[in-house]
């Protein structure tokens, strides 16, 4: 595999554990204990993505994050700290996905490779976009299930048009609020919430347990494509 995970953590022992997962998945690995060593590691040529924990000694690392975006990054941020207003700081800066600790060694490899396919011009930038058996062609405004057309209001279809431009990828409420109703309607989020019980009822196998169109309590949602 090309290009290089750069752990940005003070926690020696969480360094060894996330560096043993990533070396066997095949990725090279470089660390950092700083903030500002994570910064320099971050300008050095193979590194495409930063495993970024909040809590460092030198900085906080909310700031470090619209700084390794801007180095063409991608961040996924690694922290113990579960708040749900640092999570939506975290994604309103750039992060591409936040991970809480402890961690699944198997979910963050996934969030990684989900990172890596973003950073490369993957599904995000799709015309086309398959999750499951929906298909959501962008530039024909067209959704099918199971090769049927799928008849969406114009805010359901915007809403997915959205998530699918992120799969996999947490999506905030005021993002979502913004880009379909409007800056002045950036905290209805009932708005949110009825469109989206709209759109599983109509693509969900069960509406009642969704599988594709996922909550992130007191944040967005994440269109799962597999």
């Amino acid at each position: 595999m090309t290009g290089t995970i750069l752990i940005v953590d003070d926690e020696p022992a969480i360094r060894r554990l996330v560096r043993g997962a990533v070396e066997r998945a095949g990725y090279s690995v470089d660390e950092a204990a700083t903030a500002a060593e994570g910064v320099t590691a971050a300008r050095r040529e193979g590194c495409e993505l930063v495993l970024l924990d909040l809590g460092l000694p030198d900085r906080d690392g909310l700031e470090l994050v619209p700084l390794l975006k801007a180095l063409g990054r991608a961040v996924i941020v690694l922290t113990a700290r579960d708040e749900t207003a640092e999570k939506v700081a975290a994604l309103d800066l750039g992060a591409d996905d936040y991970v809480v600790k402890p961690f699944d060694t198997d979910e963050l490899l996934a969030r990684i490779r989900t990172g890596l396919r973003h950073r490369s011009g993957g599904a995000g930038d799709a015309a086309v976009v398959t999750v499951g058996t929906i298909v959501i062609d962008l530039p024909a405004r067209r959704v099918s299930r199971e090769g049927a057309e799928v008849k969406l209001t114009r805010k359901e279809y915007a809403v997915l048009a959205e998530l699918a431009r992120h799969p996999d990828r947490v999506v905030i409420h005021a993002h979502l609020l913004r880009a379909v109703w409007g800056q002045a309607h950036a905290e209805d989020v009932e708005y949110l919430r009825v469109t989206m019980r709209g759109l599983r009822l109509k693509l969900e196998e069960d509406p009642a347990s969704p599988v594709l169109l996922r909550n992130e309590p007191g944040i967005g949602y994440r269109l799962t494509s597999g």
